[in-house]
């Protein structure tokens, strides 16, 4: 028996052009001789649907997917992905499904039985569990058809589960698992799915096609690294992560388990091929075309400007250089350099005389306060609005350039710095974006020397450094990263060794500064824990404040 694996590119409700890679990809299998075709979970609608999974006429179009795929399954079988109606008045209208088509006919549907709710997962808001359990037979074989999530419970050892569906499905002596997926991206999440899938094979001793999703729906990745796994636990076939593939895998071939084929890529590979796919797609399921971005000479605002080129082409990134008079020139300079060595165009507006008329304004106001994070704002403010102002006369996408470090602790000025459509490296942490400078000058020196190597600064005042607001960015990222990813509270993170002062003042910033990343542009997500929606802090809280 052959299979083929389609790991595609979806669209959130573009019924149209799911339906027509599908279609595709099944006319692909067929001529490489495949008895059946696969396709990831929620395939017909894309994933995560979230609300629109309220409205019945998604369901309607989602429903008359699956009936142009069955007139499609003649000579091929097709496993497919999409909700299907609980006929029954108890519990959620909807399950999570996976079909079975062949024959022109709907010959199996199998429910998801694990409802992932949390980190950005909330399935249980949507559909209800699956209780029966089968498999399906075709062409001599029993297949177990799994969603996602249900590969995860293995041994019943996940406390949010009661049942463990392959356990189930054993029991009737299945010759292999297909798994449709859409499992989303962090950099450290591929080597646990890997894991999940091998204790699997291992446990029921027969082989596994996983099929994931890859592509970006606004701030959730997708990588795709979809597996056929042998018995013995080897990886016959991994696909390519961040882009789409489809591999026709033999049956006999994947129980042997002699091949092995896998991908290596480092953490901060994994970082730069992921955001610059979620730039991508976010401009290219928007219908976007161009960005703008504000190029000040430090760090930030440069790797997300290499970013944004690589995604979209030099023809289509655009930058401001907006110096004001507390900007040195070889932060000009460098924007500038940065510009020319990209071939993207850049544009230079000084903001003295326009932050000077402000004050003037302000003057009767104000009367003689002393210059203080007013004024500062103020100039970060004068920034956004000529980037916005670029943005509406000549239809460029604001990108947001502030990095995971500043956000954290509300170093950025609501509309000012902070402002953008999407946040390009805001689940990057500072000593992150210096790997990713270095990595992008990997080949040749995009980004200036002196850009990498100069303290960083806002530049909002005479001889300002970070370093004057917050501690070193080393100390300030692990304490951070205990808090955010690894959810420890101060008296952990004390007795790790750090200052106590230091730390809950730290705590007390990421908290009380809340109310700006609620205000703030989508972040792409490439972390185990990015700020949005997969992480629901209060506003209000008291915690640490």
């Amino acid at each position: 028996m052959k299979i083929s694996c389609a790991q595609l590119n979806y669209h959130i409700g573009n019924f149209k052009g799911n339906l027509e890679k599908m279609l595709n990809a099944i006319e692909v299998a067929k001529s490489e001789g495949a008895d059946i075709v696969c396709f990831g979970e929620l395939a017909t609608c894309g994933y995560p649907p979230r609300d629109f999974l309220e409205f019945d006429d998604f369901i309607v179009h989602c429903e008359e997917s699956i009936k142009t795929l069955t007139d499609a399954a003649d000579g091929i079988a097709v496993v497919v992905g999409s909700p299907t109606r609980n006929p029954v008045p108890e519990g959620k209208d909807l399950y999570n499904s996976v079909y079975f088509l062949a024959q022109k006919k709907v010959l199996h549907v199998q429910h998801k039985a694990l409802l992932p709710t949390y980190d950005i997962f909330d399935e249980y808001r949507y559909f209800e569990p699956a209780t029966v359990f089968d498999v399906v037979e075709y062409k001599g074989k029993k297949i177990a058809l799994t969603v996602c999530e249900d590969i995860w419970d293995v041994e019943n050892e996940n406390p949010l589960y009661t049942v463990s569906p392959l356990d189930e499905m054993v029991k009737y002596a299945p010759d292999f698992i297909i798994n449709v997926s859409a499992s989303p991206f962090n950099y450290s999440h591929e080597s646990a799915r890997k894991e999940v899938i091998r204790k699997n094979v291992l446990r029921y001793n027969i082989p596994m096609l996983y099929i994931n999703h890859v592509g970006a729906q606004t701030e959730v990745i997708f990588d795709g690294g979809s597996i056929a796994m042998s018995p013995n636990g080897n990886i016959y076939k991994e696909f390519n992560y961040f882009e789409e593939a489809q591999s026709t895998i033999d049956l006999g071939e994947l129980i042997k388990g002699e091949s092995l084929q896998e991908q290596a890529m480092s953490k901060i590979q994994k970082i730069h091929d992921a955001i610059v796919l979620g730039i991508k797609d976010y401009f290219g399921k928007l219908g976007f075309s161009k960005a703008i971005l504000g190029l000040s000479g430090g760090i930030d605002s440069a790797v997300t400007a290499v970013l944004a080129t690589e995604a979209l082409g030099r023809d289509n990134v655009r930058v401001l250089l907006m110096p004001s008079q507390f900007s040195s020139d070889h932060s000009v300079n460098d924007a500038r350099q940065l510009a020319e060595n990209l071939g993207i165009q850049y544009d230079i507006i000084a903001i003295k005389d326009i932050y000077e008329q402000y004050m003037l304004s302000l003057k009767p106001i104000f009367g003689e306060l002393p210059f203080n994070v007013t004024e500062e704002n103020l100039q970060a403010r004068v920034r956004g609005m000529l980037n916005m102002a670029l943005s509406n006369k000549f239809g460029h996408i604001v990108l947001n350039t502030s990095n995971k470090s500043e956000m954290a602790v509300g170093y950025g000025t609501l509309y000012g710095d902070l402002c953008g459509g999407i946040s390009v490296i805001g689940d990057v942490y500072k000593t992150e974006v210096f790997e990713l400078a270095e990595y992008m000058n990997r080949n040749k020196e995009l980004i200036p020397r002196n850009t990498i190597t100069k303290p960083p600064s806002a530049e909002l005042r005479p001889n300002q450094k970070d370093s004057d607001s917050l501690p070193d960015y080393e100390i300030l990222d692990t304490i951070l990263y205990q808090y955010i990813e690894e959810r420890k509270g101060p008296s952990e993170i004390i007795a790790s060794g750090y200052d106590e002062k230091l730390v809950k003042r730290i705590l007390r910033l990421v908290n009380i500064n809340e109310f700006k990343r609620y205000q703030t542009a989508p972040v792409l997500r490439v972390s185990p824990k990015a700020f949005g929606m997969g992480r629901r802090m209060p506003i209000v809280g008291k915690y640490l404040s």
